[in-house]
């Protein structure tokens, strides 16, 4: 996870494929196991679990600050004390490397 840590996003207005399978289970590796892969193979998402809904919506503000200096945006559905995260590359419609050095971010804020 270190190595996607200390990357940033590259720009993607698309006319790249999305990642294959090898290379989706190489950088699946790197991050929390709790992503979870989509069927269609085109998103992951982790769902967390606070005590409140102040530390909810601290967290969610973090991921925006991410989101922002990385220029590759989740999306996020939350409640009282949870957070369902999901990273895709829209325009490529699935996986980049974006969606993993992202998700490694957030695996990071919670240490």
């Amino acid at each position: 996870m270190d190595d996607l840590l200390h990357k940033t996003c590259a720009p993607c207005e698309g006319g790249i494929p999305p990642l294959e399978q090898g290379q989706i289970e190489a950088l699946q590796a790197q991050i929390n196991a709790a992503w979870q892969l989509d069927p269609s193979q085109s998103t992951i998402t982790r769902l967390f679990t606070f005590q409140n809904y102040y530390e909810t919506t601290a967290f969610i503000q973090a991921i925006a600050w991410i989101a922002h200096r990385e220029n590759h945006h989740p999306d996020i559905r939350f409640g009282y004390r949870e957070a369902a995260v999901s990273f895709t590359t829209h325009a490529i419609g699935g996986l980049s490397e974006n969606d993993f050095i992202c998700a490694a971010k957030v695996d990071a804020l919670l240490g």
